[in-house]
């Protein structure tokens, strides 16, 4: 892309995409674990879609970020109709175990040619990158893990994520946050938004959210776009 200094990526389904695998697995954990009213299976999957899509589309309308533990709640009060057998609940557990059924079941690269174009973006020559990305059931510390595992955390100046900076994505706040962290290098104190670009995959989150600071922007992947757009 033409006059492009820097390049902000969203991470889930721009980037990576959950293992089909983790999630029946974590609605088992609960199904065994926390289901007091004896649903089945497929409803404490359907709970799990339920909360995630409701805490998404409450982000993005408020701008602020409803943290994991709290959408675990939500599942355990959706489950059981209350969050009386579970008030004492060590969350920090919680997540943790979720956390390593995580890792057990690794989300993967969106698309195969995903690292191909990280690497020839870091390649080139006073071109930086950075993660910016809203979380939901998976932390931002959880997905520090994930990138380096999968190998591609390497190519990124930074990471920015929702739940550490209790902002989400379209929030112009975010992406005035990551104007400032990008400043904070050497070779970027004096750039311009329109030297940036961000690519995602959602409408609202991705593409208003930094045309509203006066950041370029590349939608992919829920369009006739895939990543190598980037690079052509």
């Amino acid at each position: 892309m033409k006059n492009i200094l820097h390049y902000s990526f969203d991470l889930w389904f721009t980037l990576i995409k959950s293992n089909p695998t983790f999630k029946k697995e974590r609605a088992k954990y609960f199904y065994t674990n926390y289901n007091t009213l004896g649903k089945k299976l497929h409803e404490v999957e359907n709970i799990f879609r339920e909360v995630d899509l409701m805490c998404n589309a409450t982000n993005q309308i408020s701008g602020q970020n409803i943290d994991a533990e709290e959408m675990y709640l939500m599942v355990l009060y959706k489950l059981n109709n209350s969050l009386e057998p579970f008030a004492k609940i060590n969350l920090q557990k919680l997540y943790a175990s979720m956390q390593k059924l995580l890792l057990q079941y690794m989300p993967t690269l969106f698309d195969a040619n995903t690292k191909i174009v990280l690497e020839q973006l870091a390649a080139k020559q006073n071109i930086t990158l950075n993660i910016l990305s809203n979380t939901a059931f998976v932390k931002g510390s959880t997905l520090q893990i994930i990138l380096q595992q999968l190998d591609i955390a390497k190519y990124f100046q930074f990471q920015i994520y929702s739940d550490e900076v209790g902002c989400s994505k379209p929030n112009t706040q975010i992406f005035n946050l990551l104007i400032h962290e990008l400043q904070k290098l050497p070779q970027r104190q004096t750039i311009a938004p329109n030297q940036i670009v961000h690519i995602g995959d959602n409408v609202i989150a991705d593409i208003a959210g930094a045309k509203k600071v006066g950041i370029k922007t590349l939608q992919i992947n829920t369009n006739n776009k895939t990543i190598l757009s980037v690079i052509k």
